[in-house]
């Protein structure tokens, strides 16, 4: 998270006695990442994060992987995902390696009765339909179409939903997501030329601190399981925190493309990165302004690293009969490019409406077995004239 923040009542000093108006002691937790060697949060609770009353039987959430190897060009349907009642249901795990996970989830309802914690991945909810609040224990987060919910591992969360209509692309990291390096100067500011600036982030707002005991459900999620925790307090105890470590969002309506005089590359639509995959947003935009560009995307190959496209909304130019939702694998080791007659019909156009979320994984993704029931099996011939 690029930005310090702190919510709430805290001592003025780390580590030292801070108490309740009745004399006892808060809680303080370090909540820290990679060991104690980078971001981290010091949070304050009404009462020990460790009162766990009950541990039930976890169950196996693993993606079943239908296709280990492929070597085609590939389109799902995401919008065939049926709508689920329970949010942590309706996640449909399509394409995941060993560094990420991504799923679609049409939830019809908000989680009114228990709590998530994913703690072997950061999360980014990408909010395509519906809107709503983010509630933790760090604070509220209102969401709505175009957001990016960045939830990093270890936050204890519940997504509350306005109405039953939600439709949402969700990428599971087992690294830290980050904003890419070469946007920040030496001081971790955004910089000049950045496509987004510090005002755009949406950090927690309107901390609650519920001071209840009870019993409290939270579903952790490690190494493939979700373990139902039943607590003794609140885990949204909070009466203050600050630091790096907590969820924030950003809208993808707030990037500012980067166009030029030639098409430009992929990477000036980079939004955030890890050591194992970049995230882009392609957005609506000025088209190039050389009098001879061609503003359809060039043939490329793939040489090492698959390419996926989430397509949100607009009309893209360089494919033919795209759907909402739908969702296109470039695999890494053979070409692909615009459709038949979608360069020409780009030459002297002046912009585009476009509106997607691009992954390029760094390692071959897997295709699950829902992933399959969702699949276009013609795509790949869909170059030919």
């Amino acid at each position: 998270m690029p930005l310090y923040h702190q919510l709430g009542q805290v001592p003025p000093k780390r580590h030292t006695v801070f108490r309740k108006p009745n004399g006892e002691l808060y809680a303080e937790e370090l909540v820290s990442t990679h060991g104690f060697s980078s971001t981290y949060a010091l949070v304050y609770h009404c009462h020990p994060p460790t009162l766990v009353k009950q541990i039930r039987e976890p169950y196996d959430v693993s993606p079943t992987i239908a296709r280990d190897k492929h070597l085609k060009h590939t389109s799902l349907k995401g919008f065939q995902v049926k709508p689920k009642a329970d949010y942590l249901e309706s996640r449909v795990p399509v394409l995941v390696n060993d560094d990420l996970h991504i799923s679609l989830a049409a939830p019809t309802n908000s989680m009114d009765d228990y709590f998530y914690k994913n703690s072997q991945a950061d999360e980014v909810i990408f909010i395509h339909e519906g809107s709503g609040v983010l509630k933790t224990g760090y604070g509220e987060i209102p969401f709505q179409y175009g957001d990016y919910l960045v939830i990093p591992r270890g936050v204890i969360y519940q997504l509350h939903f306005d109405n039953s209509s939600n439709r949402l692309f969700i990428v599971e990291s087992f690294e830290p997501i980050r904003t890419p390096k070469r946007y920040r100067n030496e001081f971790g500011q955004l910089a000049e030329h950045a496509p987004y600036y510090e005002r755009d982030i949406k950090r927690p707002q309107n901390l609650k601190t519920y001071d209840e005991f009870g019993d409290f459900e939270v579903r952790i999620k490690k190494q493939g399981l979700i373990y139902p925790y039943v607590y003794g307090s609140h885990p949204f105890d909070f009466i203050g925190w600050d630091g790096y470590h907590y969820p924030w969002a950003f809208s993808i309506h707030d990037f500012m493309p980067i166009t030029g005089k030639l098409h430009q590359p992929p990477p000036v639509h980079q939004t955030f990165e890890t050591n194992s995959f970049v995230l882009c947003s392609f957005c609506p935009r000025l088209y190039d302004y050389h009098p001879d560009s061609i503003p359809a995307p060039y043939n490329h190959s793939n040489v090492d690293s698959d390419e996926v496209l989430y397509y949100v909304d607009g009309d893209f130019m360089s494919r033919k009969s795209v759907e909402r939702g739908q969702i296109t694998l470039h695999p890494g080791g053979i070409p692909h490019g615009p459709h038949p007659g979608t360069v020409e019909k780009s030459i002297g156009q002046t912009k585009t409406d476009e509106l997607a979320v691009m992954i390029d994984p760094f390692r071959p993704l897997k295709l699950t077995k829902e992933a399959l029931e969702i699949e276009d099996p013609d795509y790949y011939i869909s170059w030919l004239s």
